[in-house]
């Protein structure tokens, strides 16, 4: 009797599960503590929309007990400073940041029940502008941003995509939309968070391709759009 043929589903579930143990392309020891923190800051620097002047980094749980030992301080660093998790600049991550005019405090903050074990909190200065960004790191070097200035967030950059700070107001949507879609780029996911009804929204737009560096001079001279950020996607996404 010929030996009964394995399923196609089997085969796919397989080839993720050795894609997550052997991880991410990476300098460092761990995917999470290293190559996910690295991606924690790119995220922030990404969503920041300029170089940051200054940078306070805290470690919660995990990343706060093991972080020092995995290098995490380091990773989030590098990912600050756009290093990719396989730059072998991430060691030395602290002088490189030096280097480039960037001040950095990292603060290890023990353990926090309402957290993720491997979280990080990452306050980001320019000038007077000031963002707060909140990840966490879940396996293989995949990330979840969580919270954006207090706004609830799902962002991960797996995806090319466009932040907008906007009034809560009809019509602004169609305007962004419309103009990704004269562009000929196409949208994959979108979601909106706001606080509160009426209150300014952020808007998060996944996209398939590349989103053109126009989109920003369009939007930016709407009167309802305080702030469009183009945002790239994670180098080894395909």
């Amino acid at each position: 009797m010929p030996p009964k043929r394995q399923p196609k589903t089997d085969i796919v579930v397989k080839i993720m599960n050795l894609f997550e143990i052997i991880g991410p392309v990476m300098t460092g020891p761990s995917s999470s503590h290293t190559a996910g923190a690295v991606r924690i800051g790119n995220a922030a620097l990404n969503l920041f929309g300029k170089k940051p002047e200054e940078a306070v980094i805290k470690l919660y749980n995990s990343f706060s007990k093991t972080g020092k030992g995995h290098g995490t301080d380091k990773a989030l660093i590098a990912g600050l400073l756009g290093f990719a998790p396989d730059d072998v600049r991430i060691i030395n991550a602290s002088r490189e940041a030096e280097n480039a005019g960037l001040k950095i405090s990292v603060e290890f903050m023990g353990n926090n029940p309402d957290y993720h074990a491997n979280t990080a909190e990452i306050i980001l200065y320019h000038g007077s502008e000031k963002m707060v960004v909140l990840g966490k790191s879940i396996g293989g070097g995949r990330i979840v941003i969580t919270q954006v200035d207090g706004y609830e967030t799902k962002y991960t950059g797996e995806y090319h995509g466009l932040m907008t700070i906007h009034d809560d107001v009809p019509g602004v949507v169609s305007v962004v939309t419309g103009c990704l879609a004269q562009m000929g780029v196409n949208i994959a996911f979108m979601r909106m968070y706001r606080k509160r009804k009426g209150s300014k929204v952020m808007m998060i737009i996944d996209t398939d391709n590349p989103i053109p560096p126009a989109v920003k001079d369009i939007l930016s001279n709407n009167r309802h759009i305080y702030k469009t950020v183009i945002l790239p996607r994670n180098e080894d996404e395909e």
